[in-house]
């Protein structure tokens, strides 16, 4: 008779894993296809009957791999014309991310933890590589702020702008896409601490101009500095409400 092990009910053994699906293996062999530039941003797929053919599973398996990728933004299936390949550029990843974020629900602690970690880098990173024409685009947001300090909605817009414009002027396009998939959630966030009033807004203005100049001397240690105070504020101004 065999004895009985007890770990205390500890899981001992690990789950065994289910064979994929027929339509996630047809989902990702197009994907590497796609990735391996076989097929190209435009070019059409064959039929649903000539995919099955070739893949050797039914239509149904092929309808399931097709509804999967355009759900990812890689196809888009028209009526009557087939199914053409989408090309993944910056506008596809960042309406991707920017649902996500809204569609995720995540609280304004997680969504401050990555805009410290993005704006902090941004701001020092644009001080290296700024343009004279990055600088201006900062100035003109700062300088709008600041005139129209009196209008909550414009004042909130002219923020969201400063902080694009710092990403802008890092010259990698990452940024700005990160910065776009999360501009809906924080303006919620600027709308509430910008509503306290103009010493508010005003108070926003110096700390903006302070980070720019940061920015526009290349001093990358003061940016980031002038960055991380701004947002520790913006932090505080939104836990004390």
């Amino acid at each position: 008779m065999f004895g009985t092990v007890s770990n205390g009910g500890a899981q001992v053994f690990q789950a065994i894993n289910r064979e994929a699906r027929l339509s996630d293996k047809v989902t990702e062999a197009i994907l590497e296809t796609i990735a391996s530039n076989q097929l190209k941003p435009g070019d059409l797929l064959p039929p649903e009957r000539e995919l099955g053919r070739q893949f050797g599973v039914s239509r149904t398996v092929i309808r399931e791999a097709v509804r999967a990728l355009a759900a990812k933004g890689l196809l888009e299936v028209r009526s009557g014309s087939g199914v053409r390949i989408i090309a993944v550029d910056e506008g596809t990843v960042r309406e991707s991310m920017r649902h996500f974020v809204q569609g995720s629900r995540l609280d304004y602690g997680k969504v401050n933890e990555v805009r410290h970690v993005l704006e902090v880098a941004a701001a020092g990173l644009a001080a290296e590589r700024a343009s004279e024409d990055d600088v201006a685009a900062m100035d003109e947001t700062i300088v709008a702020l600041e005139n129209e300090c009196h209008d909550l909605e414009k004042s909130v817009l002219h923020d969201l702008a400063f902080h694009r414009a710092i990403a802008t002027a890092t010259h990698n396009e990452l940024f700005l896409v990160l910065h776009d998939s999360m501009g809906e959630m924080l303006l919620e966030v600027r709308r509430r601490n910008l509503s306290k009033g103009r010493d508010e807004r005003r108070l926003v203005v110096g700390m903006h101009r302070r980070i720019r100049d940061g920015i526009a001397a290349h001093d990358a240690v003061a940016a980031r500095q002038a960055m991380l105070d701004h947002l520790g504020h913006v932090s505080a101004t939104w836990a004390g409400h």
